[in-house]
């Protein structure tokens, strides 16, 4: 599948609201689709490792990963399939990577948790995720190049004292690095009132950053409300944390799921592809979901025609020559 002139694609939106609309909705649905057939694949055994599926909470990564430049850093965790697919927009890469393809992202090795692809990262220790985000901000930032980092952590990893002692340093030495707290409400198993105490906002507060929530499902509304924060952590080279209030409505991995069958209904009636598809003509909104359902099963044959990895593979992709 060709490259998409990624850094065209956001100017475009910014410049233009309808095409914004519909490229939201796109990059929604694709990450929608390619998340059912990730489960139905792992249901028949395609796949390698362990999966965690963003479902229900598309809209974040799209109202912020857009506002972006080409150099800037994502740092994802173990949920980083929508973060990905909106970075990147290369299902089939993704697809070979589940799949443990030679050509996937990282040659098959890294799986559904761990990926780096251009200036993405993703990785399932959760502390561990802000720490090295942190760092790699202070490192654009010696370096002058004006990129910024983006950590996105659930509320399940503020459990971690290693993003305290992040939070701490990004503060000190003014780290450009914006921190997304993706609050879904659950930790795996455990609901959010049971495992955190106190505010989330306050948490970044008490370091001396500046800190927001935002409660919303709604693309347009997040894309809105992200452009002032990327905008400002570049220009001040400062840290911000910005809480989303979000849901998942898919289970923590594959089948685990202990939460009230009610509770995930009512979040449902407000889940973010609904409300931006109501904006969008009918006629458009189907060319849409056709050309996602298209893709993924393309890079579903793709990636089921591309080889394991050998040796020679791997230590090709090692040294960068692959």
């Amino acid at each position: 599948m060709p490259a998409v002139d990624i850094t065209a694609l956001r100017a475009r939106m910014k410049q233009e609201p309808g095409f914004r609309l519909e490229q939201l909705y796109a990059q929604m649905v694709l990450i929608r689709r390619f998340e059912e057939r990730v489960l139905e694949l792992f249901g028949q055994n395609e796949l390698f490792g362990t999966t965690h599926c963003y479902i229900g909470q598309e809209a974040d990564a799209a109202g912020v990963i857009n506002h972006l430049s080409e150099h800037d850093i994502v740092f994802s965790s173990h949920r980083c399939h929508g973060h990905f697919l909106v970075y990147a927009d290369r299902p089939d890469l993704l697809m070979a990577e589940l799949m443990g393809r030679a050509t996937g992202v990282c040659g098959g090795r890294g799986g559904s948790q761990h990926l780096c692809f251009g200036d993405f990262y993703s990785n399932g220790v959760q502390g561990g995720i802000v720490s090295t985000a942190t760092g790699m901000g202070l490192a654009e930032k010696m370096k002058a190049t004006g990129a910024i980092a983006v950590a996105f952590l659930g509320d399940g990893t503020l459990g971690e004292g290693a993003v305290y002692e992040a939070l701490n340093m990004a503060s000190l030495w003014s780290v450009p690095v914006l921190y997304v707290v993706e609050n879904n409400r659950w930790a795996q198993s455990t609901p959010v009132e049971k495992q955190l105490a106190g505010s989330v906002v306050a948490r970044g507060q008490a370091f001396g950053i500046e800190s927001g929530e935002i409660g919303s499902t709604d693309a347009e509304e997040l894309y809105s409300h992200f452009a002032p924060i990327v905008e400002k952590v570049r220009t001040t080279q400062r840290p911000h944390l910005e809480v989303i209030h979000t849901y998942r409505l898919c289970h923590h991995s594959k089948s685990d799921d202990m939460r009230p069958s009610e509770e995930v209904e009512r979040y449902r009636k407000n889940e973010p592809l609904p409300r931006l598809r109501a904006r969008i003509s009918q006629d458009r909104a189907r060319a849409i979901e056709a050309a996602a359902v298209r893709r993924v099963e393309e890079a579903v044959a793709w990636a089921q025609s591309q080889p394991f990895p050998s040796t020679a593979s791997l230590a090709a992709k090692a040294s960068g020559s692959a």
